[in-house]
């Protein structure tokens, strides 16, 4: 069927279950935009000493083009979806071999940019969180009943067709983005009822996989720094000790209600390195203080909890599958995100979903929010 096919078929569900404006899931939407344009605020705080307005209408701009990208495939139906993944998939190993060419630039220690003309650049292996999600829910969902479990060759196949991305993504290296991709992948052969034996492997394959990249020379040595300083903060304090010290100081000194946005010390002051990407979520601690840093959390797992449920109720597998790839997406990335500021994890690279600076995670973002609602908008009416 063409896409004009699903678009029509979407059309005649909303002429029969109401419209499709009513039937989205307007509590997700609010929560994401409310993230987003938080992220605003704390940007511009943390770079308008240096940058002025720039970057906080960048981010605004990346916020309009995720909200078309992701409407755009809401609008798409999810069952359609099953034919576009092969080729989202190969569009995504496509970006990230050329990442690995001359093409490909390197920030922050990581060969993981496409830098594009007027100044602005592509992550692929964002984009790979996306593709992957769709692409998993295909290969365990298709010709299965709901109620039974998938075959093992679908197991096997659903981690070879992990295993291609992650491979050229740790080749950057980009040790953050393959933990992303590493628990969606176990979230999604959870969900897909496939025996626990699977899931056991693959975290007994990540827990080895840590300690071989920590013994041998498959991390690169700033990543091995970062792991390092995680341990011992001491260790590098002209580094990444210096910048983990600096960001948990901000965060200490905010108190329960902030020192008031545009007023944080340390913000203010520049001592934060990467706060407008990274550290975000020092500004909210600093400058809004728990009550703020709070807020940020409160919307984070309320986006969580209405995948969740977008997830229990999805009408067929491959929607509830999509769903929960999101979830496993989104958690693991703000829990990674926001224990590298408190000093709980180590520095990874990872952006907080919706707030931090970057085109590429915003739009990535928004197409996860676009799937969720295309979940939600394939549900019968009877969903509230």
């Amino acid at each position: 069927m063409s896409t004009m096919g699903w678009l029509d078929t979407r059309s005649r569900r909303a002429r029969e279950n109401g419209s499709v404006w009513v039937r989205l899931d307007w509590g997700l939407l609010v929560a994401a935009l409310a993230l987003s344009l938080i992220g605003a605020l704390l940007i511009w705080s943390a770079t308008r000493r240096v940058e002025g307005d720039a970057l906080m209408i960048r981010h605004l701009v990346n916020l309009a083009i995720g909200l078309l990208l992701g409407g755009a495939v809401a609008l798409v139906d999810y069952r359609g979806l099953r034919a576009y993944s092969p080729v989202l998939y190969v569009l995504s190993i496509i970006g990230l071999v050329v990442v690995l060419t001359p093409l490909g630039s390197t920030i922050n220690g990581s060969h993981s940019w496409i830098v594009l003309p007027l100044g602005f650049s592509v992550q692929p292996s964002e984009f790979a969180k996306v593709a992957l999600v769709v692409a998993l829910a295909l290969l365990l969902a298709e010709k299965r009943d709901a109620d039974d479990t998938p075959r093992h060759v679908d197991v096997a196949l659903a981690l070879v067709v992990a295993a291609i991305p992650m491979a050229l993504v740790m080749l950057q290296p980009d040790l953050g983005s393959v933990l992303v991709l590493a628990a969606l992948l176990v979230g999604v052969v959870a969900a897909s009822g496939a025996p626990a034996r699977w899931v056991v492997g693959l975290l007994v394959v990540g827990a080895v996989g840590i300690a071989v990249g920590l013994g041998t020379n498959v991390l690169d040595t700033y990543q091995k720094d970062r792991l390092t300083a995680f341990a011992d903060p001491s260790v590098d304090p002209r580094g990444i000790g210096y910048q983990t010290r600096q960001v948990r100081i901000a965060i200490g000194s905010g108190g329960l209600d902030g020192q008031g946005l545009f007023h944080g010390t340390q913000t203010q002051g520049g001592f934060v390195p990467y706060q407008q990407t990274d550290f975000v979520f020092s500004v909210a601690g600093e400058e809004l203080g728990f009550l703020g840093a709070a807020t940020i959390l409160l919307l984070e797992g309320f986006i969580l909890v209405r995948g969740l449920l977008i997830a229990a109720r999805a009408e067929e597998l491959f929607g509830r599958l999509v769903a929960v790839g999101v979830v496993c997406w989104f958690t693991f990335q703000v829990f990674e995100n926001v224990g590298m500021n408190l000093g709980i994890m180590p520095v990874t690279g990872l952006p907080l979903p919706f707030v931090s600076y970057g085109g590429s995670s915003m739009f990535a973002s928004w197409l996860a929010i676009g799937l969720l609602q295309n979940v939600r908008l394939g549900m019968s009416s009877r969903f509230t």
